[in-house]
């Protein structure tokens, strides 16, 4: 069976984690801190510190047996973590394939035209730039290993907890309005989905973008959100005179709509929440539910 590791388990990788281990043999993750990892481990989960520096030879260990990877920690001035602490010296002979979750933003500023995978990324923010570069960095360590990479660029990503419907009850949701602005999105049970599809298979994978399939101003989610809870939305401010901090204005300064065809048609996904509209709902649904936020699956899902 399938012999994983899973480095940065964040939001999402514990959404893809819950979903693909019962076709594991064994997961390990890593975390950042001795306290998340007593938590984990008390859960059940084999976890391991790692933030980069050298790697732990319990990590070392399970690398080692590797049949699969999913890489969720994000690159910083220094590179990828684990690339930049040295894992191209460490044999790991059973490797297959590796996935690793990136972000739409590498493409940068489109002006809202549609771009694709074939859309050559123009990256804008930092961020994006040290993205590029990981991603990269992962094509190059897979094609030497003759393991098979999986690129997942992700959209902005929401699931239970983290949306629209918990941002209007904190009194935090804001309605900013920037002519002809649009962003795709990308329910946490879609990147669970996807990749437990892609991960344990055997076909190509390449560079494929995680998204939804209709991009929308971001006023709309908020107010579509306020009609499901049956209150009135905030009122519309305009982007230009909204205080916000660097990072958050920064996102407004790319403006594109993401095509998901190839992901659909190579992997053959069938996407659980393919606008904001069954997302959110799903969210709300989430909420009320006892699981609370675990519930990020829709009952249909296996």
């Amino acid at each position: 069976m399938m012999q994983l590791v899973i480095i940065g388990f964040g939001y999402s990788a514990a959404a893809i984690a819950d979903e693909i281990r019962p076709r594991a043999g064994a997961i390990a993750v890593t975390v950042r801190s001795e306290a998340k990892a007593s938590a984990l481990r008390a859960a059940g989960w084999d976890a391991h510190v790692f933030g980069g520096g050298t790697i732990p030879t319990g990590l070392q260990d399970r690398l080692a047996g590797a049949t699969h990877m999913l890489v969720s920690a994000p690159p910083d001035e220094a590179g990828d973590p684990l690339l930049a602490a040295g894992l191209s010296a460490l044999a790991m002979p059973a490797l297959a394939r590796i996935a690793y979750l990136s972000t739409v933003g590498v493409y940068g500023d489109h002006q809202g035209s549609w771009v694709d995978e074939d859309t050559a990324p123009q990256p804008v923010s930092p961020r994006s730039v040290q993205r590029l570069a990981a991603e990269q960095g992962w094509l190059d360590f897979a094609f030497a290993r003759r393991a098979e990479p999986g690129i997942f660029r992700l959209s902005g990503i929401y699931g239970p907890g983290r949306s629209a419907i918990e941002n209007l009850r904190q009194g935090t949701a804001r309605r900013l309005v920037k002519p002809g602005q649009v962003f795709n999105r990308i329910h946490v049970g879609d990147i669970a989905g996807a990749v437990t599809v892609a991960l344990p298979g055997t076909g190509p994978l390449g560079i494929l973008n995680l998204t939804d399939d209709e991009p929308c101003p971001p006023q709309d989610v908020v107010a579509h959100a306020a009609g499901l809870l049956g209150i009135a939305p905030p009122p519309e401010q305009p982007f230009e005179t909204a205080e916000l901090s660097p990072m958050a204005r920064s996102f407004y300064g790319e403006n594109k709509r993401v095509s998901n065809a190839r992901i659909k048609a190579q992997l053959g996904y069938a996407f659980r929440f393919p606008t904001y509209r069954e997302g959110i709902r799903a969210c709300l649904d989430a909420a009320a539910s006892p699981a609370g936020q675990a519930a990020w699956r829709p009952a249909s899902a296996p």
